[in-house]
């Protein structure tokens, strides 16, 4: 009986099915490291971490200003270069009138309420966390015998004005561009789309550099799946830090080798972004950087530019189709032209005149292999002339490598005019990625086709086109809408579309809310339906 009544009560002290319960031992173990990663009490310790974790003392930007306020000792903690004199020195000047009586025993609660005269501010009882927030720019107020400290936001970024990107120019339209400030750029998207829900969600990544990242979607339109793809899996960046931002940012999101098409489209103008938010898109902030990603991408989204939708819709499809002509001229061109000088037989009798009429001692695939070498190298020497010596930089592009190459016999006419063509495909591209991977393929394909001629050509050109049909930007096809086929996405492809005829978003998106317009006469406003 003494046994049963034993049994009846350890049962009734266990924990229910279900219940994770630590051991007792954890359980203090934890409790301990928290209770030791708090704020200290004492001012004189709280002094002492800084020294050990932030360098005060060793490092001239970390500062410390230690005040009395109301018979309370206090201390400021910042850093130099980010603390807003202005706000900080409000902040002060309402302080000093504080007397000994007007502190209560809750002087953290006074300060927070009545005392200090900033718009944001909050608690923090974190060691750890008031470093973040400084790191971050704010500015921490420790008062003595308080266990919180107060993080008032008073950052002062160094930063350049808004100005127009160099890579995305348009005739007609806003000359405002992106900055290396995150608050800027959101700010800049927030003017143009006004939307109650749109959303910005914030988080960090790198370990060191604790980068802010910032996810952006209009949330009754962005699909809530594609939202949580991509913030899992900026969550589950495990890097040391992130000082190149968005660049190394993508490369630990998307997984894709050694492909060098690229699966996010970068851009730099706030109306881009807010235009792509409005189709279902996302796009990702990054601190420290002026350029933008949108995702997902595809192929024939990086093709398109904005100067097409701020000209009529006639206008803008003839420029649609001159910018299609030169990136198809950046690509085969230059192979199909070798292989016409290689295999005559193939050449059409409109195109009789094509080919070298003198030849060199050079053979024609040296001469290309060259000449893409010396186009990347004045590419890359014109990034780094300074500017007054840019006019210099293109005299001996133009004479020394053309006209005096080609006299001296290294080149043929020929092979300067389409490596010239060429080129200017590449800088008509809008997407400075895919012109760099369209450059790699190019190269390809002349090595291909002066090697094995036309089976290399139909080869190689197939296994390009069948990488890029299996290439998924954030589980979504690459080459939509070509493949998988979507007669009213390649029409939107091929014409620029009038705004009032363009009244339904990509299905690639899956958006919550197909239809841009309401479905009334008049394709005015109102709620969309």
């Amino acid at each position: 009986m003494d046994e049963q009544q034993t049994e009846m009560e350890q049962e009734a002290s266990a924990p229910p099915p279900g219940l994770d319960v630590q051991p007792e031992n954890e359980q203090k173990k934890s409790s301990t490291d928290e209770e030791q990663r708090r704020l200290p009490a004492d001012l004189e310790t709280f002094k002492r971490m800084l020294e050990d974790q932030v360098g005060l003392g060793k490092s001239f930007d970390v500062v410390a200003r230690e005040m009395t306020f109301g018979g309370r000792r206090t201390v400021l903690f910042y850093m130099n270069g980010f603390a807003k004199d202005e706000v900080l020195t409000d902040v002060l000047t309402r302080l000093t009138y504080l007397e000994d009586d007007e502190l209560s025993a809750h002087a953290v609660h006074g300060f927070l309420h009545h005392y200090v005269p900033a718009i944001q501010v909050e608690t923090e009882e974190q060691f750890d966390g008031v470093v973040d927030a400084v790191m971050a720019g704010n500015t921490a107020l420790f008062i003595e015998h308080e266990r919180t400290a107060l993080i008032i936001d008073a950052k002062n970024f160094p930063g350049r004005s808004p100005d127009e990107p160099s890579l995305e120019r348009v005739v007609r339209g806003s000359r405002d561009g992106f900055v290396e400030t995150l608050m800027v750029n959101i700010t800049l998207v927030r003017r143009r789309l006004r939307d109650p829900g749109l959303r910005y969600v914030i988080t960090q990544a790198g370990r060191r550099t604790q980068t802010d990242v910032c996810l952006a979607y209009i949330e009754d339109i962005a699909d809530p799946e594609l939202v949580k793809s991509i913030r899992s899996k900026i969550d589950e960046v495990e890097l040391d830090g992130l000082p190149l931002a968005d660049k190394q940012l993508e490369e630990a999101t998307v997984k894709r080798g050694w492909n060098p098409y690229p699966l996010v489209r970068y851009t730099e103008r706030p109306d881009v972004v807010a235009a792509q938010l409005m189709e279902g898109n996302v796009a990702v902030f990054v601190d420290t950087t002026p350029s933008v990603m949108l995702l997902p991408t595809t192929f024939f989204d990086l093709v398109q530019h904005a100067e097409e939708n701020r000209q009529t819709p006639f206008i803008g499809t003839y420029l649609r189709w001159i910018r299609y002509f030169g990136i198809l001229s950046s690509l085969f061109l230059l192979p199909l032209w070798v292989l016409f000088v290689m295999e005559p037989a193939l050449r059409p009798a409109f195109l009789s005149f094509i080919g070298p009429q003198d030849m060199v001692k050079l053979p024609l695939i040296m001469q290309f292999i060259i000449a893409e070498v010396g186009v990347d190298l004045m590419r890359m020497a014109s990034v780094h002339t300074p500017t007054p010596l840019a006019t210099a930089m293109s005299l001996i592009a133009a004479i020394l490598i053309g006209d005096i190459a080609v006299q001296s016999g290294f080149f043929v006419n020929e092979v300067v005019i389409y490596m010239a063509i060429a080129a200017i495909g590449m800088f008509a591209t809008p997407s400075y990625e895919l012109g760099l991977a369209n450059r790699i393929v190019r190269l390809l394909l002349l090595v291909v086709v002066a090697v094995f001629k036309l089976p290399g050509f139909l080869i190689a050109t197939t296994l390009v086109f069948i990488i890029l049909v299996n290439e998924r930007s954030f589980n979504h096809p690459y080459m939509w809408p070509f493949i998988p086929f979507d007669a009213r996405g390649m029409l939107n492809i091929i014409i620029r579309v009038p705004v009032l005829f363009n009244r339904t978003r990509p299905n690639l998106l899956n958006p919550k809310q197909l239809n841009k317009m309401p479905e009334h006469k008049g394709g005015g406003g109102g709620p969309l339906q």
